[in-house]
C-alpha cells in the first residue's frame, strides 16, 4: 500500500496531465464531426488489422470445413449448368446476350475477421470495404443461405449488422409460394429466428424451407434462410413460426457481398411517389 501510494506522489504531475490529456481528447472527439470521423476511421484501420490477423490464424484450423463448403457449392453450381445445358441453353449464351440476360447483381467475395452472436445486437467484421466498392445497406450471403446486411464501412473493412440482431428486419417467404413475412430475432437461440405477419391461411408444415423474399432492393430472390422448426399458431390474423437457421452463425468463413445495380433507379422511382 506504502509503495501505492509512494508512485502516486512521485508520478502524480505525469498522471496529472495525462488525465487532462485524456478529457481534452475526449471533449474533442465528441463534440467535432471531423476530428470524431478521423479517429473512427482510424480505430476501424486498427481493429480491423488485429481482426485480419487472428482470423488467419482461426482460418488456417478451418480449411477443413471451408474446402466441404467449396465441394457442395461446385456441386450446386455443376447441377445449375446442367440444368441450363437440359433446356438448350449455354451457359456462354446467357452472359454474352445481354440484350436478353441483363446482370443486375455484382458480387464481391469477403472474408469474416470478427464474428458476434452471443448479445442481442450482433455484428460481424468483413475485409473489405470502399475500396472494393463495399457501401451501406448491401446483402451478406454465403452458400448456406443469408448472414445479414452492411451497416457501416471504411477503406478496406465493413460492419456487418448480423441477422442476429434485434434491429434486423428481412423480407422472406415460404419458398415457391407467394406467402410473406418479415424475419426477425428474439435474441435468444443463435441457430433460430422468428418469421412472423404471415397471413393465416398459408399452409406451414414443420421442415418447410423459408428464402428471401426479393421484395427489397437488398436481398435478391429466393436465397436460403432455413427451415420451420416451430409453428405457434395464435388468435391473431397472422402466424408465428420459429426458423432453424441453415447457417452456423457461430462457425462463419468466407462470404459474398452483393450489390444490386438497380438500387439506384429504383429508389429514384420511388421517391415520386413521395
Amino acid at each position: 500500500m506504502q509503495q501505492l501510494i509512494y508512485f502516486f506522489q512521485k508520478f502524480k504531475y505525469f498522471l496529472f496531465f495525462l488525465l487532462l490529456s485524456f478529457i481534452s481528447l475526449t471533449l474533442t472527439f465528441n463534440n467535432l464531426d471531423f476530428h470524431k470521423s478521423k479517429f473512427v476511421n482510424s480505430a476501424n484501420f486498427i481493429t480491423g488489422g488485429f481482426y485480419s490477423q487472428t482470423s488467419n490464424i482461426a482460418e488456417y484450423w478451418n480449411l477443413k470445413s471451408e474446402n466441404t463448403l467449396l465441394a457442395e457449392e461446385n456441386t450446386r453450381l455443376k447441377n445449375l449448368i446442367e440444368k441450363y445445358n437440359s433446356t438448350n441453353l449455354s451457359v456462354d449464351s446467357i452472359i454474352i446476350d445481354s440484350t436478353k440476360y441483363r446482370q443486375k447483381y455484382i458480387f464481391t467475395t469477403a472474408k469474416i475477421i470478427n464474428n458476434n452472436y452471443a448479445k442481442e445486437f450482433n455484428f460481424l467484421t468483413i475485409d473489405k470495404g470502399e475500396n472494393q466498392g463495399i457501401k451501406k445497406e448491401m446483402a451478406v450471403i454465403n452458400s448456406k443461405g443469408i448472414i445479414g446486411i452492411t451497416d457501416n464501412y471504411s477503406a478496406n473493412y465493413a460492419r456487418v449488422q448480423s441477422i442476429l440482431n434485434r434491429n434486423s428486419k428481412i423480407n422472406a417467404r415460404l419458398k415457391n409460394s407467394n406467402y410473406f413475412g418479415s424475419l426477425s430475432w428474439n435474441g435468444k437461440d443463435y441457430n433460430t429466428v422468428q418469421l412472423s405477419d404471415i397471413p393465416r391461411q398459408a399452409p406451414l408444415k414443420i421442415g418447410d424451407t423459408i428464402e428471401t423474399g426479393g421484395k427489397s432492393t437488398i436481398f435478391p430472390e429466393g436465397i436460403l434462410v432455413g427451415v420451420i422448426s416451430k409453428i405457434n399458431k395464435g388468435s391473431t390474423a397472422d402466424n408465428k413460426v420459429d426458423v432453424t437457421l441453415f447457417n452456423d452463425m457461430s462457425n462463419l468463413g468466407f462470404v459474398q457481398v452483393v450489390k444490386n445495380l438497380d438500387t439506384i433507379e429504383i429508389k429514384l422511382l420511388e421517391a415520386q411517389d413521395e
